[in-house]
């Protein structure tokens, strides 16, 4: 293994509570109930797919830009003010810096990521960070995936990707990498049957990583 790429939303921050708080107070400006379910649905997605869902689900007088705007000014000022690292990320990133190419590849826009990287002061770990700007079809689609690995210079399947979203397994698993589910506890009831592994959470993960592919020894 060369190469190991990151999810962001879920997996290294506690941003799903954030997109969860954010979506149900739009859906409370128009007086709707925002379901779980619904939720789910959105996750791992690009921001304007995920969005397109919303609107529709929802019957809301909006264009899924519209909502996107409103999602974003609400995720901004929660970004700044309530972003917290998921546990364990710290020591992953520790534990694996220096052994294998670091990646992060989120469904999230340019923007976010920059607002997580600087927040958390974790940038110079990672040797690609790709955002979902470029990318043309977001997860389950294994697009984003297989732009990171071209840019790291390895192949997908000596690549191991970090995932908390069905979706984002299924991606994984399309691109030809080893896939590790993070579950957290928005998507503890996805399948993630087609992981190669579950981690309870991110020290597991580590752990896993370095047992399986011998890196105590390299």
């Amino acid at each position: 293994m060369k190469a190991v790429i990151f999810d962001m939303d879920g997996l290294m921050i506690d941003s799903e509570r954030l997109y969860f708080e954010a979506q149900r107070e739009i859906g409370h400006r128009f007086k709707r109930k925002v379901k779980d379910e619904l939720l789910w649905k959105l996750m791992g997605r690009k921001p304007l797919e995920s969005l397109e869902i919303f609107v529709l689900d929802l019957n809301l007088p909006l264009s899924p830009e519209q909502a996107k705007k409103m999602r974003d000014e609400i995720m901004r000022e929660k970004m700044m003010n309530d972003l917290k690292p998921m546990p364990g990320l710290y020591h992953i990133l520790d534990s694996l810096y220096g052994k294998l190419l670091l990646a992060v590849s989120t469904g999230a826009e340019q923007e976010f990521l920059d607002i997580t990287l600087d927040q958390l002061n974790i940038r110079n770990k990672f040797s690609v960070l790709q955002a979902s700007d470029e990318i043309k079809i977001g997860k389950p689609n294994p697009e984003i995936f297989l732009v990171t690995c071209s840019k790291l210079g390895v192949a997908p399947e000596d690549s191991i990707i970090l995932e908390d979203s069905e979706n984002g397994v299924r991606a994984g698993k399309n691109a030809g990498s080893y896939v590790i589910a993070v579950p957290s506890d928005y998507t503890r009831s996805h399948d993630f049957s087609a992981a190669d592994f579950v981690a309870a959470d991110l020290f597991k993960a580590a752990e896993h990583i370095h047992e399986k592919f011998d890196l105590n020894h390299s």
